[in-house]
């Protein structure tokens, strides 16, 4: 019997033919790019982000440009992709760059992780795709990959499982055609072997895949222990001027929805006594929504819009970093916490949720 192909040599071949070629950031080996495509595909599919990469790059063509930006900016050019911390921590690394690497990234795993929001597997994406080294990487599509062909058993957020799919990504990467051979690994996990649908008949890897030889390759990776999420209850007390603006206060950086500006929570206050604390007038109605549930990865928030119809906007004392009246036709240039962008299209429209709860999609804060 022949002997088999290398497990590189058959991910590297196949992805000649069926991997992804044409993706924007594949286009330039400038570790700034590299790096920003890097953090906006974590726990992120690549249709979504492309358009975001795209704008965000005409906004921020550089690191120098992404550093100096104001915050609020930045984040309006995140709000839709969540997980918000990434685009705080993204910032932070630019002005990292631009104050101790004078501008340019430095090209070593351990001062690459160094940087805010990037880990030991972005780190050596960006090492492979920018600098054309050895960089190992081991993200949810590449660890489905290699739990199934070696059949590790476990879930990966447990540090045995975790250390022995490193053991192996960097047993398998080869020392030519990093960045080929990380995007091919990624590109099999992403278009092959999926989560619930594997096509192992497609595979090139799966002659010697234990998992497919136990006829079982679902079963890996382990899943995740499942826990009962707790539900927490909060209001939302959208607050309308005459000419039509809402309030809004922008959140502390630490917490959910840090930095975004969002509608004020009012937990169990009476929403008339808010409403004369902050603009020294009752409100002139209170209109009650349906609540909704907004899904965190740890926990549900169930949240109950209140809108209130106020007096002139001059009675109301404003911190102008910190609080502001929003025109939804102007659409000011800040970052919006998910259910606020949902409900100020509903507020512009002149809609109002329909009856009964409605749950939003699992959120990404």
């Amino acid at each position: 019997m022949p002997r088999r192909p290398a497990f590189h040599r058959r991910v590297l071949d196949w992805f000649d033919v069926h991997g992804r070629h044409d993706l924007p950031w594949q286009a330039s080996r400038d570790p700034y790019r590299v790096w920003v495509s890097e953090i906006m595909l974590q726990q992120t599919q690549v249709k979504t982000v492309i358009p975001y990469y795209q704008r965000f790059l005409q906004r921020f063509p550089d690191v120098h440009a992404l550093a100096n930006a104001e915050q609020d900016e930045v984040l309006h050019h995140w709000t839709g992709l969540g997980y918000y911390a990434r685009a705080r921590n993204l910032q932070k690394a630019a002005q990292v760059v631009r104050d101790e690497y004078a501008g340019e990234f430095p090209a070593s795993l351990e001062d690459l992780a160094g940087l805010p929001g990037i880990g030991r597997s972005t780190a050596g994406s960006i090492l492979a795709a920018a600098f054309g080294q050895r960089g190992i990487i081991l993200d949810g599509n590449v660890k489905r990959v290699l739990a199934r062909h070696r059949a590790v058993e476990g879930w990966p957020g447990k540090t045995a499982v975790h250390d022995a799919l490193w053991e192996i990504a960097e047993e398998l990467t080869p020392r030519e055609r990093h960045a080929d051979y990380n995007q091919a690994m990624m590109d099999l996990g992403a278009t092959l072997c999926t989560r619930s649908s594997p096509r192992c008949g497609d595979c090139p890897v799966a002659a010697d895949c234990v998992a497919r030889e136990q006829g079982n390759p679902g079963a890996y990776p382990g899943k995740k222990p499942r826990k009962t999420m707790p539900v927490r209850n909060t209001r939302f007390f959208m607050a309308r001027n005459p000419a039509g603006e809402l309030w809004l206060e922008k959140r502390p950086a630490p917490g959910i929805w840090g930095g975004l500006w969002c509608f004020p929570e009012a937990g169990e206050r009476d929403p008339a006594a808010w409403c004369l604390d902050v603009f020294g007038a009752e409100p002139g109605s209170i209109e009650a929504w349906h609540e909704f549930r907004h899904t965190f990865s740890h926990y549900h928030l169930d949240i109950q819009p209140v809108l209130l119809h106020v007096p002139a906007p001059a009675a109301a004392v404003m911190e102008a970093d910190r609080q502001l009246w929003y025109n939804v036709r102007e659409n000011p240039r800040i970052g919006l916490a998910a259910p606020v962008v949902d409900l100020l299209r509903q507020l512009a429209t002149g809609s109002s949720p329909a009856a009964g709860t409605r749950k939003s999609p699992k959120a990404k804060e």
